[in-house]
């Protein structure tokens, strides 16, 4: 089995697929979403009214999901939908199944917080090394048990494809208490260059000195419209000579997700012509559990809200970073995540 990437490695591909999980959360969720294709898409207002019944179903099953937390009882909020969206390291299309350890990594986690009452959105980026107990298999994707080793692993232990899905959402679901997933996203990196290039650009500040080494633009304190390969190096910029660099290109990229969205909300106001091309050309790269319906609707819903999502609603998982002799680690911090949980995901009696 292929182990993660060791961080010592300046060329290692990280972080180039950090931009995929966006474009998962951001195509998928947040710009296939106007009214013209919601009415194309929708074979009948039935399709709708079944999902709704089918939300109601999954609201009854939440409402009994209780936890006490220092002398509180929280309950699931049924109204808060919990869905994983995955970047995934695979150069093609994740159209065909794949042996154990072919598939790729899930190198890009984050899970989004979708409120269906408020139309709000809010997003846990889990990092790929946290260490965590995940499903092992041999090559003929037999089950040889469970083990703690980085998460990022746990997709390269399935098919590439449902299973891989699968094993990495019951991964996170142990992680985070036995939370459960209401759906998932896996989007590999080759559909980078269409999404990211679609809604015209992203535009970020530089806030870190020293990264017009990588782009001559990258100055710090100028707004730069990134591009193809600039947001990439963007995205992967680390000074390897400085501890924990992997944490400063976290919040660069928290700064990426947050300029993505203006601009592909911004792009989708302008009409419709972009949205059909950018859903045909990706559409192979993507593995999903949820109907078209379902996150069109729940689109729909959030671009109505006109929320502009800012730092605040862009949260990293409890942890800390642990440095190894060949990789780097991260260590949650299960009180911390208990608490996020149960903030993000509950209500208290």
């Amino acid at each position: 089995m292929k182990q993660t990437e060791n961080r010592k490695n300046p060329n290692h591909k990280n972080w180039k697929k950090a931009v995929v999980a966006f474009l998962s959360l951001l195509t998928l969720f947040f710009i296939h979403n106007t009214s013209r294709l919601y009415a194309e898409k929708m074979t009948s207002a039935e399709d709708v009214a079944q999902w709704r019944r089918e939300q109601a179903e999954d609201n009854l099953e939440s409402e009994s999901q209780k936890i006490e937390y220092q002398g509180k009882i929280y309950r699931r909020n049924a109204h808060v939908k919990a869905i994983l969206c995955m970047g995934i390291d695979r150069p093609q299309s994740l159209k065909e199944p794949t042996v154990a350890g072919s598939g790729g990594q899930a190198d890009a986690i984050f899970l989004v917080a979708q409120d269906i009452a408020r139309d709000k959105v809010r997003i846990l980026m889990i990092p790929r090394d946290t260490m965590t107990e995940i499903t092992l298999t041999d090559l003929s994707g037999n089950i040889l048990g469970r083990d703690i080793q980085h998460l990022t692993l746990a997709y390269a232990y399935g098919d590439g494809r449902e299973k891989s899905c699968r094993y990495m959402t019951e991964a996170v679901s142990n992680l985070l208490g036995g939370l459960s997933i209401d759906g998932y996203m896996a989007v590999s990196m080759s559909a980078l260059p269409v999404i990211n290039d679609g809604v015209g650009g992203v535009a970020v500040t530089i806030e870190n000195q020293g990264m017009e080494q990588i782009d001559p633009e990258f100055i710090c304190g100028n707004t730069v419209t990134l591009m193809g390969r600039q947001a990439e190096a963007y995205i992967r910029y680390r000074d390897t000579g400085k501890a924990q660099s992997a944490l400063d290109r976290a919040e660069r990229q928290k700064s990426y997700i947050q300029g993505f969205l203006r601009a592909a909300v911004e792009k989708a106001g302008e009409g419709d012509s972009f949205v059909p091309g950018i859903m045909n050309d990706i559409s192979p790269y993507m593995v999903t559990d949820m109907s078209k319906d379902r996150y069109m609707d729940m689109a729909l819903a959030f671009l109505g809200s006109g929320q502009d999502v800012g730092a605040a609603d862009i949260i990293t998982l409890p942890g800390q970073a642990k440095e190894t002799p060949i990789y780097d680690e991260y260590h949650p911090d299960q009180a911390g995540i208990q608490s996020v949980i149960l903030d993000m995901f509950y209500r208290q009696e």
